[in-house]
């Protein structure tokens, strides 16, 4: 079943994460997406660990289903090559510092003369304009800058790294949306445009309560550990054996949770009465509730509190979370298989559409490994033509 973006072409001239992020999930939803490497080089992540038999999985996990073609934009011929790929193509998408693609001549304002339908997508460290837009970026810098860390980790303690590259994977998000948002305005005017996204522009954008509680309050949020920051109690508790989660986001499920505890008393405290009560006094509450959570397991709380509709749950570790039954009901983790790894683990499709579902169905390509085909089957070059590339260094 073809998806929803079947017949979209996509030049994909990212690397590392962000950008190949963003160009995956328009390839997991059904584009031909040609990503274009330096010859003998390629995307840089692909030195980038874990490896089997030699071959990055990192470079696997973001790069599935794409066809690879090697091509030296630094040479004349490599960009009338490129230019010619554009004019069959929807979406260009680089992740390149600003200015990069300005000093190969290949920039939205120049190519778009040519090709004025092409959306133009640019996801960089602080974008394309701006006192910080020629400096590189990387999520551990933007993480800092972006103020994440500042609210991450536990009271007091030292700053801590999101354990995702959070920065880089909103931005990729952020860029997918920009170019579906462009394609419709494409398909109502005809007319492409540019999509300028920003790792730290991205970040801001996702740090919600954060940012309106300062400026309701004039306090600057700091790290509160597990804990919400505005609903009480949302957070999680050492178990008998563990951690359990609760998440108590109203007034009636406290009452249900203190009468299953047999904490009736809890209810009617004046210090807990409201949700605006208990995250006020969250400092008197935490340790009567930390007692009672470590008189039973995990599970045990799990099970019971279900039972009452309280939202509870565990801290899976990542084994557990790729073995979880709603995990694999929900096709969230497949497999590719690559001829030089074999079978790969890999994360499914999180967009489940009903008539035109998008799906995972190639690994990443080796380097280079669709040029000849893409020269001779897409822009008709004949064997000779390809060979003399080869010889010259341009693929």
């Amino acid at each position: 079943m073809a998806g929803p973006l079947d017949g979209i072409k996509v030049l994909d001239l990212t690397r590392v994460l962000a950008g190949p992020y963003a160009t995956m999930i328009l390839g997991d939803l059904g584009a031909e997406v040609i990503k274009i490497e330096q010859p003998g080089i390629g995307d840089e992540s692909r030195n980038f660990g874990p490896f089997k038999n030699g071959f990055s999985l990192y470079f696997m996990s973001v790069n599935r289903g794409k066809r690879s073609i090697t091509l030296d934009l630094k040479t004349d011929r490599g960009k009338h090559i490129f230019k010619q790929l554009v004019r069959q193509s929807d979406i260009l998408v680089e992740n390149f510092r600003p200015g990069t693609m300005n000093k190969l001549g290949l920039n939205y304002e120049t190519l778009a003369t040519e090709h004025p339908s092409l959306i133009y997508a640019a996801c960089s460290g602080f974008g394309q304009t701006g006192p910080f837009a020629q400096q590189g970026a990387y999520d551990m810098i933007i993480q800092g800058m972006g103020g994440i860390i500042s609210i991450t980790g536990e009271p007091d303690g030292p700053p801590v790294r999101v354990g995702t590259s959070i920065s880089d994977i909103t931005a990729a998000l952020f860029t997918s949306i920009g170019i579906l948002s462009a394609l419709h305005h494409r398909n109502n005017t005809g007319k492409g445009q540019l999509v300028d996204v920003a790792m730290l522009d991205s970040l801001v954008a996702v740090l919600e309560n954060a940012i309106v509680r300062y400026f309701a309050t004039d306090e600057i949020p700091k790290p509160l550990g597990s804990r919400h920051p505005a609903i009480t109690p949302f957070e999680a508790f050492e178990s008998a054996d563990g951690h359990i989660i609760i998440a108590i986001g109203n007034d009636v499920l406290w009452a249900k949770f203190c009468e299953h505890v047999d904490q009736k008393n809890l209810i009617s405290d004046p210090r807990f009465c409201s949700n605006a009560d208990r995250t006020e006094n969250h400092g008197e509450l935490f340790p009567i509730l930390s007692e009672i959570m470590r008189q039973h397991t995990t599970d045990e709380w799990i099970e019971t509190l279900e039972k009452i509709g309280v939202p509870c749950g565990p801290i899976n570790t990542i084994d557990k979370v790729v073995s979880h039954p709603q995990v694999k009901a929900r096709q969230m983790i497949t497999q590719v298989i690559h001829e030089v790894t074999g079978a790969v683990g890999v994360p499914g499709v999180p967009i489940k559409l009903s008539d035109s579902p998008g799906h995972v169905d190639a690994p990443a390509p080796s380097l280079g490994e669709h040029t000849v085909e893409i020269l001779t089957d897409t822009l008709k070059m004949s064997s000779g033509e390809v060979e003399q590339l080869k010889q010259e260094g341009i693929i």
